[in-house]
């Protein structure tokens, strides 16, 4: 009589779970597909009914490839908001490996030009900017910890590394998350990873949802005459640069990574 032989375990592993804030366009939306191509379920935020369309066709591009998709409404600048976007999102895809805080904001203003930025402009851009990935990040971290492979990864900017890019106030809140990047690596060791792309201009980026399209062209050919390798990125490109950072770098973790097409060796 043949012994019996236990339950077969060769079945497919269960797909992890990515969290995206701002994903219904640009970078964020890139880094859904992205993910959603690499195997995993996404978890797809919009900031309001304005993008509620863009969101819901970003979600069923990611079913076209096998994952399951969860859309969900979030301002990432209130706490609570951030706390139940996570507690949704574990509760229905069962867990959560990674988030991307890919939401931001700006409104374009000459540096130069003081008197035409105040403190409600600082205050709001860093609302979503830094804030934002700070709430979300501590609304994540029971889960990521919990997921025994869990890492962040924040979506900045070269103007934080530069102080340069379309306001003061955009730059100030990019280099504070390059900060927070580190602080927070050190602080969540070495159950969760985080770390930080700090892209240059990328075509259908931000930019292109506050310029208008004289505005934007004139920007990116300034953009591509400024980098070294004559040229600008792509979202895609950002988005495979997240993924592999979350997925396939373990010992990476408090590294703010330039993707700027060489703008930083002309800034002297």
């Amino acid at each position: 009589m043949s012994p019996l032989l236990p339950p077969s375990t060769t079945g497919p592993a269960p797909r992890p779970a990515v969290l995206i804030t701002g994903s219904a366009t640009g970078i964020g939306a890139a880094c859904a597909r992205e993910f959603a191509r690499q195997g995993w379920n996404v978890v797809i935020t919009h900031l309001d009914a304005a993008t509620a369309d863009e969101a819901q066709q970003v979600a069923r591009d990611c079913e076209a490839v096998g994952a399951t998709t969860l859309v969900q409404a979030l301002d990432v600048g209130d706490d609570a908001a951030c706390r139940a976007v996570a507690a949704t999102a574990v509760a229905r895809l069962g867990g959560l490996q990674v988030l991307v805080n890919s939401a931001g904001t700006t409104r374009f203003v000459p540096h130069e030009d003081l008197d035409a930025l105040d403190a409600a402009e600082f205050q709001r851009t860093s609302q979503v900017n830094l804030v934002g990935p700070w709430q979300m990040t501590r609304a994540c971290r029971e889960a990521l910890s919990a997921s025994g492979q869990g890492a962040v990864v924040n979506i900045s900017s070269i103007g934080g590394v530069l102080g340069r890019g379309s306001s003061l106030a955009y730059a100030a809140s990019k280099g504070a998350l390059n900060t927070l990047t580190l602080g927070l690596a050190r602080a969540l060791a070495p159950a969760i990873r985080v770390n930080a792309i700090a892209p240059g201009f990328v075509d259908g980026g931000l930019p292109s949802r506050v310029l208008d399209a004289a505005q934007h062209g004139a920007v990116l050919a300034r953009q591509q005459q400024a980098s070294v390798l004559g040229r600008v990125s792509q979202a895609e490109e950002v988005a495979a640069l997240a993924w592999f950072v979350a997925a396939r770098a373990p010992g990476m973790t408090g590294a703010v990574l330039l993707m700027d097409n060489g703008l930083h060796l002309n800034a002297g």
